[in-house]
């Protein structure tokens, strides 16, 4: 997105939604908890490779024979003996083929679920980000109120010192005081709570936050957005290839009636130190080796069908894998819809807000100078302010409903992850390197290092409050 291109490393306070958004992608643990289970996920190819593969083992005992019977006369005292084996699987009915297959194809289903975890955490950092936008400007508007309401509570007051007014008008200016300094302290505690969100998806305190840019790449039509959605957002890419992955799974499990073929090697070695033969056992062998090698079938005959359970039960799966990604999609297109009407309501909002904003100044302005001459009451002037307040508010939450609703949109597109944002910098996260890096492992020790975290702690973070920093 325009909005990111420009990117650089995160800087030690976010104050831009880019800032924001970076540091999101860098540090916060749900996006890191989803790369390590996609490692995880990762792994499950070469494990089902390895079913396919030779594998070698060696064994080896020592003996000592405390007690022999009475009438042998050349039996061992004691025996050191090692041996080897050898197996290779030839064939195995298919199921390692579609082991395989089924492992990689789970790993394209995960790779779209971590891009639909970027896509979320990214909504909710952008609707964090304006929420605070919000609070701070509602903060501003009910201080604002509170101020001037004190105005006009000395006014009405000295005005009835001289009988302008009653004591009812006096009254009424107390209690709208009162109110709105409730008002204000409830805003405060909103803005505060805000800015814990805020703090929980990005790891720092907000500083004075910078209005986003506008959103580019919208769609003009809902029919133009439901169609990019039906074509890249990950969860329906994943619940497809998780739909791909069953079919595969129904071979394997067939697989366990067909027969297995495989080679098989071992060899032994035996030491009897010795000890072997009794009387005269220079002239007895003390070692022996062996070695065989051959070719091993297994053809099942019956099984007490188990295989045709697995497989029926394999079968199940892909049918609810199936109506899974039906579901899938017609979440998609409801979402995907529903944020498209949320983001042309909100635009829509926001101008004839912006219209009972400008109405309401003038018509504050004109109950104030129809006041001065007697025509209009102590309670209008109250009403016309509350009236300005609250078309006021209105207008700063429809600004941060529609910027939402759009990123909302754009998520729903599968257009709202880092590699649409273009977080450059050097800082992407491509889960394809480490799927390359493990696919062909094979040694037994060949492991990663101890998991250190990579996410950071908010421990140390101030309590946040409803004070409106500075720009």
């Amino acid at each position: 997105m325009a909005c990111i291109a420009a990117m650089q490393a995160p800087c030690a306070r976010a104050d831009t939604l880019r800032e924001a958004l970076v540091l999101a992608y860098q540090t916060n643990p749900t996006l890191q908890a989803a790369r390590a289970q996609q490692r995880g996920v990762d792994e499950n190819v070469p494990i089902a490779k390895a079913s396919g593969l030779p594998s070698v083992s060696t064994n080896g005992r020592y003996t000592e024979f405390v007690k022999q019977s009475a009438t042998s006369f050349t039996a061992p005292e004691r025996l050191v003996s090692a041996g080897a084996d050898l197996s290779v699987p030839i064939y195995s009915g298919g199921a390692v083929k579609n082991q395989v297959k089924a492992a990689k194809i789970r790993v394209e289903a995960g790779q779209a679920d971590l891009r639909g975890a970027e896509s979320s955490v990214f909504s909710s950092v952008v609707a964090a980000y304006m929420d605070v936008i919000r609070n701070e400007a509602i903060v501003g508007l009910n201080r604002n109120q509170v101020d001037v309401l004190k105005v006009n509570l000395q006014a009405t007051s000295d005005r009835f010192e001289i009988g302008d007014v009653t004591r009812t008008d006096v009254a009424q200016s107390q209690s709208r005081l009162a109110l709105a300094q409730s008002d204000a302290r409830a805003a405060e505690a909103n803005l505060a709570a805000a800015r814990e969100t805020y703090i929980q998806l990005i790891g720092k305190a907000p500083e004075a936050l910078e209005t986003p840019p506008p959103l580019p790449n919208l769609p003009n039509t809902p029919q133009e957005a439901v169609d990019q959605a039906l074509e890249n957002n990950p969860d329906l890419i994943a619940a497809r290839e998780r739909t791909k992955a069953a079919e595969k799974d129904i071979d394997v499990a067939g697989a366990g009636r067909l027969p297995k073929l495989s080679l098989f090697s071992s060899g032994s070695y035996n030491n009897y130190l010795g000890t072997l033969g009794g009387i005269g056992t220079e002239s007895v062998p003390q070692t022996d080796t062996s070695a065989q090698a051959g070719a091993s079938i297994s053809i099942p005959l019956f099984q007490g069908g188990l295989p045709a359970a697995r497989r029926r039960q394999a079968q199940a799966s892909a049918s609810s894998a199936l109506e899974n990604e039906i579901g899938i999609e017609r979440q998609v297109i409801a979402q995907v819809r529903s944020a498209y009407t949320s983001w042309v309501a909100s635009n829509d909002l926001i101008r004839s807000t912006q219209v009972a904003v400008d109405a309401a100044k003038l018509s504050l302005e004109g109950v104030r100078a129809e006041n001065t001459v007697g025509n209009r009451t102590i309670l209008d002037i109250l009403n016309a302010e509350q009236e300005l307040l609250n078309a006021e508010v209105q207008f700063v939450t429809a600004k941060r409903n529609a910027y939402v609703a759009g990123f909302s949109l754009l998520a729903a597109m599968g257009r709202a992850e880092a590699r649409d944002l273009n977080l450059d910098g050097g800082i992407l996260y491509d889960p394809e390197l480490n799927y390359e890096r493990v696919r062909g492992k094979v040694f037994d020790w060949d492991d990663d290092p101890a998991p250190v975290a990579q996410s950071t702690r908010t421990v140390d973070t101030p309590l946040q409050d409803g004070e409106i920093p500075q720009n």
